[in-house]
């Protein structure tokens, strides 16, 4: 055993994956310690809010100190983020459309191309190739241009509450900048919000934990059938063998994922809990692993040893259990670790088709690519509600098969350099 560890510790594909996996793992413990927050519950009445640090506007302007910040590229940063290249280019092409000679557009200038195009644009006419999505697209920059060049500062006014006429309390200057530490109510979001306004990362945590344990009571059953069906039928063999291999055959036919598609439909959806998925994934995957034991014991059924054991009136479970087991439990953990990877990703693929674990419940991987993929994350660029799902489950499946290749290059002397 120290022997084994220690060449599995000089194994760099075996540390990196484990590295990898148990950083994973130590996010999902370590991360509800800190927050709480159920991962379901719903942070913000908008959907895909963008990551960043979110401020209450209310507190920001009654509740902390103003302080003002001298930034001579104020100015051209607010402009930037409301009037980018896109809308320009959009801009010149509504005017050259609308009738505006193209010596009188200058893009670069923005105080001229907003004075051009308030006085020229109108949202009733209709120029040649615009379509309606083009119109309101028209409209919503339009808006979004008022005030933009203005120099004075906003006023704040509250309504009295005797003749209820807006009275003016204060002004905020365009200089004027706030300490988000001293403002009592702001939200962090790293990966912003998904389609539902619920906090990205959270529920991505809690969705690896629940995929993870999917994986393992999935990874475990197809193991634990396996092996005991490679065992019984490698080592009896005869009429036995026959009826395993058969059986073995007829789940080798047809495929898998399909199967567990149709048992999986006919569960139906409220009770398609994430352990009886993990269960009907396991109970769909074990045929490759007892082929491949099968295959393990039938080289080991007439060695010495357990021919010795045969004659000593040992049992057939004693004999398998402590003649043969040991000589391919290294097989067998390998051929857990594959089945974990590949009850996560049978769980992400049922999922994602509308067949996974009820919605209502708890969050998994599969569930979130499900959630992004109707409502067209992929197609709106909102990155953030299906990227970091892609990525966790990447990079799962990575660092399991980096720890499977390391332990076959120490267990298996031939592919040892």
């Amino acid at each position: 055993m120290r022997h084994m560890l220690r060449q599995l510790l000089q194994s760099g594909r075996f540390l990196i994956g484990f590295g990898i996996f148990a950083s994973i793992l130590l996010t999902v413990l370590i991360y509800p310690l800190f927050i709480n927050d159920p991962p379901l519950e719903i942070v913000s009445r908008g959907t895909f809010l963008a990551p960043g640090i979110y401020v209450n506007v209310y507190d920001s302007m009654n509740f902390s100190t103003h302080y003002t910040l001298i930034l001579d590229d104020a100015v051209a940063q607010r402009v930037g983020a409301r009037l980018n290249d896109e809308d320009r280019l959009a801009m010149q092409e509504w005017l050259l459309a609308a009738g505006v000679l193209e010596g009188e557009i200058n893009i670069e200038d923005t105080a001229a191309l907003i004075e051009l195009w308030n006085s020229n644009f109108d949202p009733s006419v209709r120029v040649p190739g615009m379509t309606n999505a083009d119109r309101n697209y028209y409209i919503r920059l339009t808006d979004s241009l008022e005030g933009l060049l203005a120099t004075e500062g906003a006023i704040v006014a509250v309504p009295n509450q005797t003749t209820g006429v807006l009275e003016e309390t204060g002004v905020i200057n365009q200089s004027d900048y706030v300490n988000i530490g001293e403002v009592p109510n702001f939200r962090v979001l790293p990966l912003g919000t998904d389609n539902f306004g619920r906090d990205v990362l959270t529920e991505l945590v809690s969705a690896t934990g629940t995929s993870l344990t999917i994986g393992f009571v999935a990874g475990a059953v197809a193991t634990a059938i396996g092996l005991l069906l490679g065992l019984v039928s490698g080592y009896v063999g005869g009429f036995v063998d026959d009826i395993i291999v058969f059986i073995t055959n007829l789940f080798t036919v047809i495929p898998s994922f399909v199967l567990l598609i149709l048992i999986s439909f006919s569960i139906g959806q409220e009770q398609r809990g994430a352990f009886t998925i993990a269960v009907v994934i396991g109970l769909t995957s074990w045929v490759w692993t007892a082929r491949a034991v099968r295959a393990q014991v039938i080289s080991l059924r007439n060695r010495d040893h357990v021919n010795l054991s045969k004659l000593s009136g040992h049992s057939i479970a004693y004999i398998l259990a402590m003649d043969i087991l040991p000589y391919i439990a290294s097989y067998v953990v390998m051929a857990l670790i594959l089945q974990i990877s590949s009850g996560i990703l049978a769980e992400a693929g049922l999922s994602i088709l509308g067949l996974g674990p009820r919605t209502t419940e708890v969050p998994t991987l599969g569930l979130m690519m499900n959630w992004s993929m109707i409502y067209q994350a992929h197609i709106l660029g909102k990155w953030w509600a299906y990227f970091p799902v892609i990525l966790v489950i990447a990079l799962i499946s990575f660092s399991m098969n980096l720890m499977n290749t390391g332990l076959d290059r120490v267990f298996n002397p031939t592919l040892r350099g």
